[in-house]
């Protein structure tokens, strides 16, 4: 079943079941995958892949617009984004921790011979390729900085 089937079949649960905070992310979703499968140049059926991109977009911006909202003390606007983040995050692949993230970075930066701040470019390139939707980039990016010093 593809991703916008699954999300068409819990907005009706969410509708029977009366989950007005759920049925505000569920619908974020299958906005934001319509809008992806109707932009130029795009096929009919999303990939898994673009899929993947498109729900890491959605939780990048309410993780960012979560921290306007907390630093301006809005809590109400805070929870809502935090919602929205819980329903959406379930159908992302598993994410690492950082103790895993850790660890595949460290074997990455061997294999790529990083040595300096320098290779950088070359470490993201490949980790952001491999760890697509198992890691968040700021995460990864930060790491590698530490890792690189």
């Amino acid at each position: 079943m593809s991703l916008i089937n699954q999300v068409d079949q819990d907005i009706k649960q969410a509708m029977l079941a009366k989950q007005p905070d759920r049925l505000r992310g569920l619908r974020a979703i299958k906005s934001a995958l319509l809008l992806a499968r109707t932009e130029k140049g795009a096929t009919e059926e999303l990939t898994e892949e673009t899929e993947i991109k498109v729900l890491q977009k959605l939780i990048k911006q309410r993780r960012e617009s979560a921290d306007i909202y907390k630093s301006q003390n809005r809590e109400d606007l805070y929870e809502i984004e935090m919602q929205e983040m819980q329903v959406i995050e379930p159908y992302l692949p598993k994410q690492m921790d950082m103790a895993e993230i850790e660890v595949y970075l460290k074997d990455l930066i061997s294999r790529v011979g990083a040595t300096s701040q320098k290779d950088m470019g070359k470490v993201m390139g490949a980790a952001n390729k491999e760890l697509a939707g198992k890691a968040d980039g700021r995460t990864i990016s930060e790491m590698v900085k530490r890792l690189l010093v």
